[in-house]
Formats: structure tokens, sequence, C-alpha cells
């Protein structure tokens, strides 16, 4: 099976305060974006296809010159949507991955591309809950304490069979969704999940990068 990884870089950004989009802050001495298409070539992607901003498309071409840059959409359903446009008719699996989490480790994405040629249809990596999760209603009064033994945090690569992620966005209709694995449930298809990676977080604030610091320094004196 081929597989191809489409990486969302074109947000801004801006809960991150940072000068440039979210893709381009360094962590752990290289850009975000760099990290997450090092790791996709590294986990067996053939084809890598980045989406940018606009006014950083040449910028963001640069830093990863074995991936092909296009410019995104306005929302990152948009952007995943104009990347499968680009993919080659030999493509069977597609990654969809967040420059956001660039640093997921190439094992994690590794787990993903098997279990989709194992014949999984659509993949996602999860984390279980560590905190107590309540439903509010509009006063933002408690309605119920949900049972977070049966709930999970998603990360990303998410991974799919082509033909049903093209299908699930050509069916969206312009519904806004949180990730790709939400279209393709909507379609009926079961998503499968194989366990995430602390590595695999999402660099949204301030604080987050930080955290995403200090995770790499633990992760290299644990493997040194």
């Amino acid at each position: 099976m081929t597989v191809a990884a489409i990486v969302a870089a074109a947000g801004r950004g801006h809960r991150l305060a940072a000068a440039a989009p979210k893709a381009l802050v360094p962590v752990a001495g290289a850009p975000l974006v760099v990290h997450a298409v090092s790791t996709v070539r590294a986990a067996g992607a053939d084809v890598v296809i980045v989406t940018a901003p606009a006014d950083y498309v040449a910028e963001v071409a640069a830093l990863v010159p074995d991936a092909q840059v296009i410019i995104g959409g306005a929302l990152r359903q948009d952007s995943v949507a104009l990347a499968l446009r680009e993919l080659p008719p030999s493509v069977d699996v597609v990654l969809v991955h967040d420059a956001a989490r660039g640093l997921a480790p190439a094992s994690l994405v590794e787990a993903v591309i098997g279990a989709v040629r194992a014949g999984a249809e659509a993949v996602v990596p999860v984390v279980p809950l560590s905190d107590t999760v309540k439903e509010v209603d509009g006063s933002e009064r408690v309605v119920r304490t949900l049972d977070r033994s049966q709930l999970r945090i998603v990360q990303t690569p998410q991974g799919f069979a082509r033909d049903v992620l093209q299908r699930a966005h050509d069916g969206s209709s312009g519904v806004e969704m949180t990730d790709d694995a939400a279209m393709v449930e909507a379609l009926g298809v079961a998503v499968t999940t194989v366990p995430g990676a602390a590595l695999a977080m999402k660099v949204t604030t301030p604080t987050d990068l930080v955290i995403a610091e200090a995770l790499v320094a633990a992760e290299a004196n644990r493997v040194g």
C-alpha cells in the first residue's frame, strides 16, 4: 500500500501569541512543521503534502523540501480537502496529521499505518482522561458527571483508507467538524483506536510550548 501524509499547517495559531504561524514556531530546535514532516517520512509516508497559509507557502516549502506545499483553506477540513485533490492515484492510505502535534513519535505514526494496512478503514490514536469531566448547560450549571472510563482524548496522525476519507469529505456538505474521524463516523464507518503518546500533545498556548520542551528533554534523558 502506498501511504500519503497530509500535514495541516495552515492555522495562524493566534492563541500561541507568536509572530509567525504556529507550524513555524520552533520546539526542540526545529519548527513544528519540520518535526511533523520528518516523522511521517521516517514512519513510511511515500507522499507528503503540507497545507500552509498563502503568505507563508514559500517559507514552509524551504523548510520541508521533500514535501509538496500548497495553500490551505479557511478551515482545517478545507485544507485537507484541497490536499486530497493533489494525491496521486497510487495512494491507498492517507494520514492526516496536525503540525501542532509535530512531536508525535514515529512509532505512533507506524502504529496508525499498520492498523490501516491490517484492514481498519479509519484509525485514531487516543489517550485516557485523568480528570473528572462534567457536562454543563448554557448557564454553566452541571448537568451530569460523565464516565471518564469510556472517554478518550484523540490525537493525530489519524489514518484512513483513501476512498473512505474521500467519501467523508465529499459528503460533508460544508458542516464544520473538529477532525476527520468525525466526518468518517458520519458515514457510519467504524473508527479503530490505537494507544496515543504523550509527545503527540497539541501545541496551542505558550504554556504548551514549555510542556513540549520538557517532554522532549525527558524523552531524551530516558533514551540516553
